[in-house]
Formats: structure tokens, C-alpha cells, sequence
């Protein structure tokens, strides 16, 4: 019996004088396991950083919208609705948004009207941000002297794509109707909002400046319920909130959890792990047919030092054990550096989308077994092969 030690000084002779073959057929177990290790460990990163966002913006938000009537027409929420909706048990906040119909906004009066990057007008009322999962960015948010005013809030993506980064003295927007122009002064930014996406392309005002300045009619489009952070609480509000918001017709009012939505988001991504491990496992398949037929001929090229370790009284099972060992060590180097390459590559993603760095123990454990069983699989045959030479055939090639 070899000792480890000899062995593994032994296997690594035919590697360390072969090093750019040798290098060569570790690539394909380093790429697979660098597939392996990068994809468990980005979407390990990604559930953290969604978990984390979860557990910060609650799951205890709902989201009350206008349906559909029986025509298929929009259906309207009556102005008393959130109202209502605050005298059920288990709600602790109400916020509203109302789409204001019939306007545009642009940078300034110069822009063409086609140009409207998609943008909504919304009536907002005061504590919208905290209730809804969002912040403010820059500025500051409308107050019961700014929501009488013509005063605008932007969302995230609005103000991107109004190419507005910063808020200075005196800004202002032009909204645009049928009836005429208003210049609305803008006093803040939101952040991204996670929950509300609808937000983060909306000019926001307050509902008085709305219905002065902009053709509002009053009616909420949008509300915002928290509830007790229990999931009992969330399940019977949400059973009671269609019947609550508009009583004569709760089939036209709509009701979400958009806790669910980032849940599914994370199973969509599920998906696609999957299918990136699946080429993950492809390419260990190949690097361990490419350390397989290196084995193969590194057994053909090596025949008169195999005769020769023969006749110095070298057994079958210790020239087995050696060709074993080269195979499984060849793997384990590409393995390696897979788990290398993954981590890096992990690393670099995360922190670029500003995520927590999680490279779960079974991607490079896994990893690192996975190129031990294929280094013995890729291996035996030509161990065995290598073993079955007699002595003196094996020094015929001298």
C-alpha cells in the first residue's frame, strides 16, 4: 500500500511535465464547476438580498385597484373608499393614488407632445411613501401646504427618464392637456419602489392641487393598506377589502399582495438556475470525456516507465493506484479552479448590484466532490488498462 503522500508526489509527475495538456483538459471541470458554483452561489445572493427586502418592506401591504366593469371598461373606486377601508380590524395605514387622465408632462414646454415616455399623472395623498415600501431620494415629499399647490413629487423611473438627478431652487415641469398648460414645481425624487412599481413612473400631486390645477376628478385609482404584520391579519383583510372599498360592486374592484409578486420572481429566476446547471453539468461531462482520453494516451505514451516501475517490483494495484490518483488529481485542479472563477464571478455580480456575497457550502463541497468522482470514473479504464501491462511488453517500447 502507497502512502497518500507518495501517491499524490507520484500522480503529480505525469501533470507537472505535461503542464499545458494537463492544463488544457482541467479547463472543461473548471468551467462546469465554475457554472456550478457561480450559478448556486447568484442565486443564493439574489434570495438573500430578496429575503432581506422582504423582511424590510413587510408582507403585510396590500394593494386595492380599480377592475373591470361587465363591458370590460375600467371600473372607478369610489371617493369614500379609502375611507372605508380604514375602519376594517387589522388596518393600521391607507394611502391613495388617483391617475389623473387627460395630461402629459414633459422637461419643458419645447418638447415634442409625442415624447411622453410612457409617463401617468397620479394625485397622491401625504403619507403615501412610508405606507407604499419607498423613500424619498432627493427633496422632500408634499405636505398639507405643498399638496394645495402645483407641486409634483417624481418617481424613480420618471425622473430618469426626464433626465432629473437633483433638485434645485425654483424646477419645474410642464404638464400638458386638452385644456391648456400648467407648470408644475418639483421639490422631490422617490426611490425605486419595489412594491408599487406603478409609483416609480408617476408624477405625483397632492389630490387638492390635482382636482384645482389638472382634470381630476377625485376618485382614488390606487390604495395602499397596511395591515397588523401577522399572516392572519393580511388573509381576513384581504377576504374583506373588495366588499369594503366599493360595496354595490366588490366583483370591479381588484385586490393584490405584492409581497407575492417578488415571491414569484424568485421562482421565475428558479427556473433559469436550473437550466444553467444543467449546462453546468454538460460541461463537466465533456472535461471528464477530455481527462478520460488525456489518461488514455498519457497510458500509451508511458508504457516503457510503466515496464520499468514493473521490473523494479512495482504491483498491478500500485500502477492501478498511480494512474487513479493522476486522474483524480488532474480533476481536482480544474476544480479548484472552478470554484476559483465562480467565486469571483459572484463576487463581482453581487456587489455590483449591491447584494450580499453567499456562496453556499454545497456549490463548492459539491464542486470538489463532483471532480473526485469524475476524476475516478475518467480514470479507471485507463488505470486499468495500464495495470494489465506486463513487464516486459511494456519494454519493448524502450
Amino acid at each position: 500500500m502507497i502512502p497518500i503522500s507518495d501517491l499524490a508526489a507520484l500522480a503529480s509527475i505525469g501533470l507537472r511535465t505535461r503542464k499545458l495538456r494537463a492544463g488544457l483538459s482541467a479547463l472543461g471541470i473548471a468551467i462546469g464547476v465554475a457554472a456550478i458554483v457561480a450559478v448556486l452561489g447568484l442565486a443564493a445572493s439574489s434570495q438573500a438580498a430578496l429575503l432581506a427586502q422582504i423582511s424590510r418592506l413587510g408582507t403585510n401591504l396590500l394593494t386595492v385597484t380599480n377592475g373591470q366593469t361587465f363591458s370590460g371598461a375600467t371600473a372607478e373606486l369610489p371617493v369614500t373608499a379609502p375611507g372605508m377601508i380604514t375602519r376594517l380590524p387589522g388596518v393600521t395605514a391607507v394611502q391613495a393614488t388617483g391617475a389623473v387622465h387627460g395630461i402629459s408632462v414633459y422637461k419643458s414646454p419645447y418638447v415634442p407632445a409625442i415624447q411622453t415616455n410612457g409617463l401617468s399623472v397620479d394625485a397622491a395623498t401625504l403619507g403615501l411613501p412610508a405606507v407604499a415600501g419607498t423613500s424619498l431620494a432627493r427633496g422632500r415629499f408634499l405636505d398639507a401646504a405643498t399638496e394645495r399647490e402645483p407641486v409634483a413629487v417624481l418617481g424613480a423611473v420618471a425622473a430618469r427618464l426626464m433626465g432629473i438627478d437633483r433638485i434645485a431652487p425654483g424646477m419645474r415641469i410642464w404638464g400638458k392637456g386638452q385644456a391648456g398648460g400648467q407648470w408644475l414645481y418639483v421639490t422631490g425624487i422617490l426611490s425605486p419602489a419595489a412594491y408599487a412599481p406603478e409609483i416609480d413612473s408617476a408624477v405625483l400631486v397632492g389630490f387638492p392641487a390635482a382636482e384645482k390645477y389638472l382634470p381630476f376628478d377625485g376618485h382614488p385609482s390606487d390604495i395602499y393598506v397596511r395591515t397588523v404584520d401577522t399572516q392572519a391579519a393580511v388573509v381576513a383583510v384581504g377576504k374583506l377589502l373588495g366588499a369594503q372599498a366599493n360595496p354595490e360592486k366588490p366583483g370591479q374592484v381588484g385586490v393584490s399582495r405584492p409581497s407575492d409578486a417578488l415571491t414569484a420572481r424568485a421562482d421565475a429566476k428558479g427556473a433559469l438556475d436550473t437550466l444553467f446547471l444543467g449546462l453546468g453539468a454538460v460541461a463537466l461531462l465533456v472535461g471528464a470525456i477530455g481527462v478520460a482520453n488525456i489518461m488514455v494516451i498519457s497510458v500509451l505514451e508511458r508504457r516503457s516507465e510503466i515496464g520499468l516501475r514493473r521490473a523494479l517490483g512495482a504491483t498491478r494495484g500500485q500502477i492501478r493506484a498511480q494512474f487513479l490518483a493522476e486522474a483524480i488529481l488532474l480533476s481536482l485542479a480544474g476544480a479548484a479552479a472552478g470554484v476559483a472563477l465562480g467565486a469571483v464571478a459572484t463576487a463581482a455580480y453581487a456587489r455590483g448590484h449591491g447584494e450580499a456575497v453567499v456562496i453556499p457550502s454545497q456549490a463548492w463541497v459539491g464542486g470538489l466532490a463532483a471532480a473526485v468522482v469524475i476524476g475516478a470514473l475518467a480514470g479507471l479504464l485507463p488505470a486499468i488498462r495500464a495495470a494489465r501491462l506486463s513487464p516486459t511488453q511494456a519494454l519493448l517500447t524502450v
